[in-house]
């Protein structure tokens, strides 16, 4: 008799125990349902983020196919392709429009990555990968080598240093993309940017040293200006021709090469001449940035030499 007495209270306790328990649950459900319902509100809008994402990535694959095929249809026939050509004039002078688009949009991401910022903002990168870290990166590989190869008073140079590399680097690389042609693989375009900085060295000559500039084309004495001076305006005068044809060449031959194995496999292998493509729009644009900054280092150091 005791003993089921005591069992009925343990019954009691246990059953008090349970409603204490589910009350405080109940209690505690309540206290977290905003924080949950704010939760599966986040969660639901990240969902319905990522499937935006997917279909972005999807229309940029097929934009990017319906761009590939009159690429690779007119690569197969040996002529190139380019969308600017549906512009007016388009069709002779698509490399302009090419290379209009290639400044409008480094003007743009230029805007973009500075924007109203003020310079103690600047100071702190972006915590990911941007555009904004992409030119920091490039501007203090630049300067670092600039620093090296002109001295101490570099950073007068770098804004054209700077924006030939870039503008150079974009005209290669947009080449890569099907649908559009390098405006690098025309002559027209290499010389214009050869004779940018073929003037702009003699000018930075001219303004640090004045008249006295001119006096390394008559050699170390004055009796050796006969022979020194052809030579020197032989070889200054060779100095563009070298720019403009080194790039052309690398770019047209590296666009030919990709084009042909777009037409002959259009899956797969022509992937890895894509990858050397990049490789190359780099290289061709970080020889044309250093040799300009050798060019305007012995234009601006003569006056020290002599």
């Amino acid at each position: 008799m005791r003993k089921a007495i005591l069992g009925q209270r343990l019954a009691n306790i246990l059953a008090f125990e349970r409603r204490c328990i589910r009350s405080s649950f109940v209690a505690q459900v309540r206290r977290t349902l905003p924080v949950r319902l704010h939760l599966r509100a986040l969660l639901t809008r990240r969902i319905d983020a990522l499937d935006a994402s997917g279909y972005l990535r999807v229309a940029t694959l097929a934009l990017l196919a319906v761009a590939a095929l009159p690429t690779a249809a007119m690569a197969a026939e040996g002529h190139g392709f380019s969308w600017f050509m549906m512009l007016p004039g388009g069709a002779q002078y698509y490399y302009v429009y090419a290379a209009l688009f290639i400044a409008a949009f480094l003007l743009v991401a230029s805007a973009v990555v500075v924007g109203g910022k003020k310079t103690e903002e600047m100071v702190i990168p972006d915590p990911r990968f941007t555009l904004r870290n992409l030119f920091e990166l490039i501007l203090g590989f630049l300067s670092q080598l600039a620093e090296d190869i002109i001295g101490h008073h570099y950073k007068k140079y770098i804004p054209l240093l700077g924006t030939c590399f870039l503008f150079i680097l974009f005209m290669n690389l947009i080449g890569l993309i099907p649908g559009f042609l390098p405006p690098t693989q025309k002559m027209n375009i290499t010389v214009g940017l050869a004779l940018v900085i073929f003037l702009s060295t003699h000018y930075f000559g001219v303004r640090e040293n004045g008249i006295a500039y001119f006096k390394h084309f008559l050699g170390p004495m004055w009796w050796m200006f006969p022979i020194m001076l052809p030579i020197e305006i032989i070889s200054h005068l060779a100095r563009p021709m070298s720019l403009s044809l080194r790039l052309f060449g690398n770019i047209t031959g590296d666009h030919a090469v990709v084009a042909g194995f777009m037409a002959l496999i259009p899956i797969v292998v022509p992937s890895v001449f894509m990858g050397l493509g990049v490789f190359v729009s780099f290289m061709q644009a970080f020889i044309f940035t250093v040799l300009s900054m050798i060019y305007i280092s012995g234009a601006v150091t003569h006056a020290e030499e002599h």
